[in-house]
């Protein structure tokens, strides 16, 4: 397999991200009412980690794999939906696999839940097509944005976006932005999860300004910065930011983002994990 964006695969990010996300959707399931998954950047689907671009970065080695190597219960779901698409890796082995959020949503679905899938480059489409054939997903090849709004409000009375670009235009962070705004003024009571890298404060605090001045209440923010002081010009950490979390997560995650920052920390260094309300 050679997908884009696979040197990527399984790093720190990777964990916390699907870590969270499993956790999310399982406090949502709580409620027997049916929910819809929307996969705005769904990607391929599924990624080999033992392909050129992963093997050139070694980015799993600091994510996925420390995770495998980690015994905290508290990481076993993420282990386990990992192990779900590695035959070796459910014989003790380490995975040679990587779910991407789609194939991880398609293990959670219940009978009366529904998944939609989103993924604009036509390559990555037909890999996502391949990978996510014998689920009950639909995949379509649309802008992201115009989709996520599109899609609201959800057909079933609970719903979950998840957003997760590439961040390669530079506007993206401001389409994320006009969108996120538009979309809870059609579905005030959605979850919306948005992932992104942290790499320049300053660039990052000037976002989290402007997410705070659309005014969307009950809006999340969770971070995992890898090491104890900046590393200019790299990969510094990434964060979620969660609109509607339901109780049943914020609760319990104080543990699971200590679990997840000793599993991840860099040689040398401690990091953090940091959970905080833009707005209540």
């Amino acid at each position: 397999m050679n997908y884009r964006h696979s040197f990527h695969a399984g790093n720190s990010a990777d964990v916390v991200k699907h870590s969270l996300l499993i956790a999310l959707v399982r406090a949502l399931q709580r409620k027997d009412s049916a929910l819809t998954l929307i996969d705005t950047h769904a990607g391929c689907g599924l990624y080999d980690l033992h392909g050129e671009e992963a093997g050139r970065t070694g980015e799993a080695a600091g994510g996925v794999l420390r995770a495998f190597a980690d015994a905290n219960p508290l990481l076993d779901d993420y282990r386990a939906a990992v192990r779900a698409v590695n035959e070796a890796a459910k014989a003790g082995g380490e995975p040679r696999l990587y779910p991407g959020s789609p194939r991880i949503l398609a293990q959670l679905l219940r009978p009366q839940d529904a998944l939609i899938l989103n993924e604009k480059h036509p390559e990555d489409a037909y890999a996502l097509r391949g990978a996510m054939r014998g689920t009950q997903a639909a995949v379509h090849e649309r802008d992201a944005y115009e989709l996520w709004l599109a899609m609201l409000p959800t057909r079933t009375p609970r719903g979950l976006v998840v957003v997760d670009p590439p961040y390669e235009q530079t506007d993206e962070r401001a389409r994320i932005t006009a969108t996120l705004a538009a979309a809870h003024r059609k579905w005030a009571h959605g979850v919306t999860v948005i992932w992104y890298p942290l790499k320049e404060r300053p660039t990052h605090a000037v976002w989290k300004d402007k997410l705070r001045k659309t005014g969307i209440p009950k809006f999340l923010n969770v971070e995992h910065w890898l090491y104890d002081a900046d590393q200019p010009g790299i990969y510094n950490g990434a964060g979620l930011f969660i609109v509607n979390p339901p109780y049943a997560l914020t609760e319990s995650l104080p543990p699971m983002l200590e679990a997840l920052r000793a599993a991840l920390a860099p040689e040398g260094h401690r990091g953090t994990m940091m959970a905080e309300w833009l707005r209540v």
